[in-house]
Order: C-alpha cells, then sequence, then structure tokens
C-alpha cells in the first residue's frame, strides 16, 4: 500500500477520505484540517487565547499538541472528577504530558469545587452519572475560561463524537439541541464560546496521529461510560461506514448545509446566580450550586 500524496510507504487507508498516506502525510493532513476549521468557523484568532479541556485521551491532548505547533496561545484544563483510579491515571497521563510539551495545565478538584467526587455525587444525587458528569464539567470549564480570560473553550469532540451526536438528535428531532450543534457556540456575556476544531476528523486518524507523533494518552474508557447511548449511536454508524465509506462525514456535512432550517428554540433569558455569579436560567441558583447545596447538607438533589 503506498501513500496516495508521496508514493513511499502508507500506514493507514482512510476510506472516507480515498486516502492512503505515509506517518507524514498522515501528521499533514490532521494538522491542515484542524486549521481548515478553525479557519472557516471563525473559532479564534491567533491574538486570543483559548482553554482547552483536556481528559487525558487521545483527542484532547493531540488537540493541544496541535494548537501549540499552530503558534495558537493555548493552555490546558484538566477536572479531576474523583473516579477511583481512573482520575488517578488521566490525571497523571495529562499532568506528564504538560510537564513533556513545556504548557500550562490547570488542574480542579471536583472534591475541593462542589464537596464530593462524582461516585458519591452519584450516590447521592438523582439522575445520570454521564448527566452529572456533564453538568459539573460545563460549569467549570466555563468558569475557569471566564476567570482565566479566555476567549475560546476548545473540546476534542472528533468526527465520530459529533456524527453520534447527531444520529441521537435526529432520532429524536430534538430541534433545540440540532439548532445548537455546530462546530462553534458563539459566548454571551460570561458564557466563553466553545469550539471543536477536531469536528470533521475520525477517532482512527486521531488515534494514528498520536501513535506517530509519540503522545501519550489514555487508553482506557470512563468506567461510567459503559452503556451509554452514545457508545451504542457509535456502533450503529460503524457498522454503515464499514459498508458505506463516508457515511459518518458525509451525515454531517450535508446536515451543516441544512441546519437553518430548524426552528430555532425560544431565547433563554440569563441571569447571574445568586451564589457563585456565573450565568444561569434558572430562578435563583445555578444547577452547580444547587448540587453543592445539596451536597453540603448531605440530601439528595
Amino acid at each position: 500500500m503506498r501513500c496516495s500524496v508521496c508514493g513511499r510507504a502508507a500506514v493507514i487507508k482512510l476510506r472516507h477520505a480515498n486516502l492512503r498516506l505515509c506517518p507524514e502525510h498522515l501528521v499533514t493532513r490532521v494538522e491542515k484540517e484542524v486549521a481548515g476549521a478553525i479557519r472557516r468557523f471563525r473559532m479564534f484568532s491567533p491574538e486570543e487565547r483559548v482553554l482547552v479541556a483536556i481528559s487525558g485521551g487521545k483527542d484532547s491532548l493531540a488537540l493541544w499538541h496541535i494548537l501549540a505547533k499552530l503558534g495558537y496561545q493555548a493552555d490546558g484544563l484538566y477536572i479531576d472528577l474523583g473516579i477511583e483510579e481512573y482520575s488517578t491515571r488521566s490525571r497523571q497521563v495529562s499532568e506528564d504530558f504538560a510537564r513533556g510539551q513545556g504548557l500550562t495545565l490547570h488542574v480542579l478538584s471536583l472534591k475541593e469545587e462542589l464537596g464530593a467526587t462524582l461516585d458519591e455525587l452519584t450516590r447521592l444525587a438523582r439522575g445520570k452519572t454521564c448527566s452529572l458528569c456533564g453538568t459539573v464539567k460545563r460549569y467549570l470549564m466555563n468558569r475557569a475560561a471566564w476567570e482565566g480570560g479566555y476567549q475560546a473553550l476548545a473540546t476534542g469532540h472528533n468526527l465520530d463524537d459529533e456524527a453520534a451526536t447527531l444520529l441521537g438528535n435526529v432520532l429524536r428531532w430534538d430541534e433545540g439541541y440540532l439548532t445548537r450543534q455546530y462546530p462553534v457556540l458563539p459566548g454571551e456575556g460570561k458564557l466563553v464560546r466553545k469550539v471543536k476544531p477536531l469536528v470533521f476528523l475520525s477517532e482512527r486518524e486521531m488515534a494514528a496521529y498520536c501513535l506517530i507523533t509519540g503522545i501519550r494518552y489514555l487508553y482506557e474508557d470512563c468506567p461510567h461510560a459503559e452503556g451509554a447511548r452514545s457508545i451504542v449511536f457509535k456502533g450503529v454508524l460503524n457498522q454503515l461506514e464499514d459498508r458505506y465509506p463516508a457515511t459518518k462525514i458525509s451525515f454531517l456535512r450535508q446536515f451543516l448545509k441544512v441546519r437553518n432550517r430548524f426552528r430555532p428554540p425560544e431565547p433563554v433569558v440569563l441571569q447571574d446566580c445568586p451564589s457563585c455569579g456565573m450565568p444561569t436560567a434558572a430562578d435563583g441558583l445555578c444547577r452547580f450550586c444547587r448540587l453543592k447545596e445539596r451536597v453540603s447538607h448531605g440530601t439528595p438533589a
């Protein structure tokens, strides 16, 4: 198998792009796709500071590496959720990466911020673990970006993630979520702009990029992710992709072309939480502060 660009030995075949690539041109492709997505969707400029949400996995670490390589002012944020040994290992991988790359990594502890680890919160609060995790992470990431003076918050959502999310939203015909699914969510007040520079890159490409560039990442998935709907949707899409290459990229690109046809939700009036000062649509305390209050009282949320 020969590289489609230079004719040297290829290490990966990307059926959805009709490409066979050697290590050099796989790296070039990935970095070019990231740079292109940033420009196309006007995610951020070289003058703006970016905070990258770091999990210790391949996508977030590779994204951080690429943004730094492209010359962007990118720092990292790791949230220690206190998930038994998993958080210990993912935090160590993230800190080792930052140290080795000479990058700045901010670390927040959910135990210190909320008074409980995610495992403890799951036992105490009503609701699914992934939903609670999403709530606390979104709050802490946005607060850290706002207080740190960052103009954008970047996450490592890749093509597989976005296609699976889109499939779930389409199956429910959830127009509110469909209108919000986009590589950029504009900032508003204390809500910092959110961006997804890996939106058109597959999991295989990101794994290969890490292998070629020597990025060491945590291979295991979060123990709470077992049975998640997103994993089921990814499995369905993988089956379709095996039979019909380019299904995922076509599904996502075509959606982005017609996205504006969906009815946007009614505008949400935001106000500052009386406890923490961060924006909330709730009448009173924000969801995070309500969880924090419940944790302090030891009663279900």
